[in-house]
């Protein structure tokens, strides 16, 4: 009896990925996809039933994909060994995306940046404030994790920011943080940051593009929202009234 069953597995497992192999993933459900993930890590053990599971327990296939590990390992028969197939693809998507990425530019783009730092970013339970370093051609140098923590004027150093932009050879910049409680809206904080930013790289010929808030599969864009221009207008402002 068991001898039949995992013949009946293994059969299963063999014909979901001769299906792959003849036409890629176009034909599968979505638990299968998940299936023929979680047989990586388990090639001897039927996971279809975990496969539906997850899918019902995160709704979405892309919301498996997105899911922490502790979340997955919450159904039952998801273990270490079994999740490694769906964080490889977390993984080789992570990779995919950074190369993609670094190779255009990306300054007119600001769902391009959510979309690559979302899932390195989406689980924190700390806010992390990032700095994209771009070349003249507005291609990504580099990409540094500067502070942690509560983010306000008196924790983000725009010296700093702007010392590392001078390391880097960097022409311009892209902030990123993300917001824990899931809600994008920037805080009077985050605003006052930004300007203070945006400031201090108009006064090293540095220009600000774009800062990002990631929240909870969403983000806030200060230049879609149009308040980087208006902080660089500011400065203008400011900058006339002083040279008059």
């Amino acid at each position: 009896m068991k001898i039949n069953l995992l013949k009946n597995q293994a059969g299963h497992r063999k014909r979901l990925r001769e299906k792959f192999t003849r036409s890629g993933i176009s034909g599968f459900h979505d638990y299968e996809i998940i299936e023929l993930l979680l047989t990586l890590g388990t090639p001897r053990k039927d996971c279809k039933q975990q496969a539906k599971e997850a899918i019902v327990k995160f709704k979405t296939f892309r919301g498996v994909l997105e899911a922490p590990v502790e979340d997955l390992q919450e159904i039952k028969g998801i273990g270490p060994h079994n999740i490694f197939g769906i964080k490889l693809v977390q993984e080789v998507a992570r990779k995919f995306l950074k190369e993609k990425i670094f190779e255009k530019a990306v300054c007119k783009s600001s769902k391009e940046i959510f979309d690559y730092l979302y899932h390195s970013m989406r689980d924190l339970k700390k806010e992390v404030f990032k700095v994209i370093f771009l070349d003249g051609k507005n291609q990504i140098i580099e990409i540094e994790d500067l502070f942690e923590g509560t983010l306000n004027t008196s924790s983000i150093y725009p010296r700093e920011v702007i010392k590392s932009a001078i390391k880097n050879n960097s022409v311009s910049l892209i902030f990123a943080h993300n917001h824990p409680s899931g809600n994008p809206e920037p805080s009077q904080s985050d605003k006052d940051v930004t300007e203070d930013l945006v400031f201090a790289g108009n006064l090293m010929q540095i220009k600000v593009l774009d800062h990002i808030i990631i929240g909870d599969n969403k983000y806030f864009s200060f230049t879609d929202a149009g308040l980087i221009e208006e902080y660089n207008l500011n400065f203008l402002s400011i900058k006339k009234g002083v040279n008059r």
